[in-house]
């Protein structure tokens, strides 16, 4: 266990003893100095001018004298202090002996500023004499007023460290955030991008079987859609109008392989295309409708994509099919739609859902609920 002896003071290891010396020593402080000696020396004038039977010419060369010699014990403990914080820059202190650097600078400031005075008090009259009494207590006062402004200057600068030091923690606090978050988003992308793709894949082998010159048309359409969605598949977010494009190829693709089985519809007003979600959501709900909704169904169906303003200023994006509705194969829990949740919740957090609904008389409507953060 460590004992008192063994803390050590923190060490300034940015700060060279010249920076230290500049952070205590400089116009600032200088200011402040000669501010709290000048409201000194006047206390002190306007009590001898009430006591003595002098003028107010000679209250006001009392106010001069006297400023000037608190100025020089002030000048003296400040310049005193710079030189133990230099001292103490760089480097690693035991506690005490950072203690001891510190009131050693305070007395001998104290001292010296108690010196300065007598010699300059004896030049205006060489008769003052050297009074110990005096001198004992004019070091003991400014040690005291120098070791409080000391200690406030440590209690102000350790504050200062403190907040910059939480929000340096703050900041990488939110770094790591988005780092998790962009890893959460790349984990999820790697799922889907298969799952999507070997889909459409399959689909192009099925009707290559069936099929040859449709089943070249739609591989021609495959490489078309496949070039404008690859360029995005490593993003982490879209646009809405992106990924209507995506649905308007996969779904080109899908009629040229079910006919007059698949008809589809978007209604989206132009101000919504701007606004940014993850990608491949959409793409993902129409090939969840496809299959689990219309692809069943000998007849197969429609799909509407529709979206629009919240009460809430939020935005919500549907995908609807007048398909088979929910069946035993699929109840919203497939690894499309699993995942598409957790990449909302991955970008919005809780201000984000995805919600499945029965249509009567059939049908499932996919409703993406997005907050207003994403129009901006």
């Amino acid at each position: 266990m460590a004992t008192r002896s063994d803390r050590t003071m923190p060490a300034m290891e940015d700060t060279t003893p010249l920076q230290a010396f500049r952070r205590v020593c400089n116009l600032r402080m200088l200011a402040g100095v000669y501010y709290f000696c000048l409201l000194y020396a006047i206390s002190r004038a306007l009590s001898w001018y009430g006591e003595g039977d002098g003028g107010l010419a000679d209250a006001l060369f009392d106010l001069i004298r006297f400023s000037r010699q608190c100025l020089l014990t002030g000048l003296s403990l400040l310049v005193m202090v710079a030189l133990a914080e230099a001292l103490l820059a760089g480097r690693r202190w035991k506690l005490p002996a950072a203690l001891t650097v510190q009131a050693l600078a305070v007395g001998l400031g104290a001292a010296l500023g108690t010196l300065l005075r007598y010699v300059v008090a004896s030049l205006d009259d060489p008769s003052n004499k050297l009074m110990p009494g005096w001198v004992i207590s004019t070091i003991a006062l400014w040690a005291l007023l120098g070791g409080m402004a000391y200690a406030l200057l440590l209690v102000s600068r350790a504050q200062r460290e403190g907040r910059d030091e939480l929000a340096r923690l703050f900041r990488e606090r939110e770094a790591l955030k988005t780092q998790q978050t962009e890893a959460q988003l790349s984990a999820l992308n790697a799922q889907i991008e298969p799952h999507f793709l070997f889909n459409t894949l399959a689909n192009v082998k099925r009707l290559y079987e069936t099929q040859p010159e449709r089943g070249r048309d739609m591989l021609v359409a495959l490489i078309a859609y496949l070039r404008a969605a690859l360029p995005g598949m490593r993003r982490h977010e879209s646009t809405l109008a992106d990924e209507l494009d995506l649905v308007r190829h996969y779904l080109a693709i899908l009629q040229m392989r079910m006919g007059e089985r698949l008809s589809f519809g978007i209604a989206v007003p132009p101000e919504l295309l701007g606004a940014r979600l993850p990608t491949l959501v959409l793409p993902t709900l129409v090939e969840n409708a496809i299959k689990h909704g219309l692809s069943p169904l000998p007849g197969g169906g429609r799909i509407e994509i529709r979206a629009g303003h919240g009460a809430d200023g939020s935005l919500t994006v549907e995908v609807s099919d007048n398909g088979q509705g929910f069946g035993t194969a699929s109840g919203g829990a497939g690894v499309g739609l699993a995942n598409t949740r957790a990449r909302l919740a991955a970008r919005f957090g809780d201000t984000a859902a995805l919600e499945l609904e029965a249509v009567q008389p059939h049908g499932v409507v996919a409703r993406v609920r997005l907050p207003a953060e994403a129009l901006a």
